[in-house]
Order: C-alpha cells, then sequence, then structure tokens
C-alpha cells in the first residue's frame, strides 16, 4: 500500500481505516535470507493527517518460518504487535514530537510505503531466539561426530569438574592462602 501526503491530506476529520494482507513474502526474504517462508502477513488499523504530518497506527499479525536457532529445523513463527508511527515531509520541525516517539521522514516524493514500513517491523520483532516444540520440551540437543550442544548449566559444571590450575602458576596459589577459602 502507497499513499501520497496530498491522498492522505483528506483524512483530516476522519482517518482513513485499512484491513488489508499484505503480500510481502519475496521482499522479506530478499531483506532477511535466514526467513524460510512467509505463510501471511495481515496489517489493521488507521492512518490520519494532523498539523503536516501523518499517524499511522497499525496491529500486525504475520507468520514466518524461521530455521531453530539450535537444529536449523523450519519453524513456524507467529508474530503480532502494534506499530504506531509518524510520518513527517523533509525539513518538518521534530520539536512537537516525544523523545519516545517514532517520526520518519517521507522521501522527496512525498509518498508513504506502507509495506516497507510494515516490513522493517516485522524485522525488528524477528526473536532472537527460535526453538521447535521439540527443543522447548526439553528433548535431546544437536550432536555430530566429535561435537555436542550443551546448556550452559551443563556446560557450568563441566568446567567445574575440569578446573586445573596451570602448572607454571601452581606456585602463585600458596601466594594468598586466604584467598583459597572464599572462593
Amino acid at each position: 500500500m502507497k499513499w501520497s501526503l496530498g491522498q492522505l491530506k483528506s483524512y483530516r476529520d476522519e482517518p482513513l481505516q485499512f484491513d488489508e494482507a499484505l503480500d510481502l513474502k519475496h521482499s522479506l526474504m530478499t531483506r532477511y535470507p535466514d526467513i524460510i517462508d512467509v505463510k501471511a502477513v495481515q496489517a489493521k488499523g488507521f492512518a490520519s493527517y494532523d498539523q503536516g504530518s501523518v499517524l499511522i497506527s497499525a496491529n500486525v499479525e504475520a507468520t514466518l518460518t524461521l530455521p531453530s536457532s539450535r537444529s536449523l529445523t523450519p519453524v513456524d513463527t507467529p508474530l503480532a504487535f502494534q506499530m504506531t508511527e509518524y510520518y513527517v515531509p523533509q525539513g518538518t520541525d521534530l520539536s512537537r514530537f516525544e523523545k519516545t516517539d517514532t517520526v520518519i521522514f517521507l522521501p522527496e516524493d512525498d509518498i508513504l510505503n506502507f509495506d516497507v514500513a510494515v516490513e522493517d517491523n516485522i524485522l525488528i520483532h524477528i526473536p532472537m531466539q527460535i526453538l521447535s516444540e521439540a527443543e522447548l520440551n526439553g528433548e535431546a540437543m544437536p550432536a555430530g561426530k566429535g561435537w555436542e550442544v550443551i546448556r550452559e548449566e551443563d556446560l557450568a559444571k563441566l568446567a567445574e569438574e575440569h578446573k586445573t590450575v596451570d602448572p607454571r602458576l601452581a606456585k602463585l596459589k600458596n601466594l594468598f592462602p586466604d584467598q583459597e577459602a572464599k572462593d
């Protein structure tokens, strides 16, 4: 969806309501190659013009297929979030906006490309850790020939078990005997 600033000026009194299914699969997969599939993107909200700026508020729901952080198996990841952004022409005084407001300058042609705004917000909301149902339920971690994935707790236990002192530094251990009691 694209709107010109002139077109949006007509929505001063009553906001432009929208409820659209967006086809962002190709552009999202181009911008973020880890995405395996984009099943659905739905945006519902409004756009209104006030004092030279455009306010867009929308609820976005999307389902992305992403690789698991551990095993790289495909995982359907639902996203649902609210986005509220102000769009202003180049050179607008930003002092009337709060520091917490998201304010974006429109390009020189004053065309607001809503699809790109939704894409940006989807990419921001992709979780850092993605786990499959099996991984969430505590099933075995991935392993291979000569390697395995272990939990942080298990790593701490292994490090404690294999704690050895470098023989070159062993004499220094007697330098501060009271330190050993604190460890």
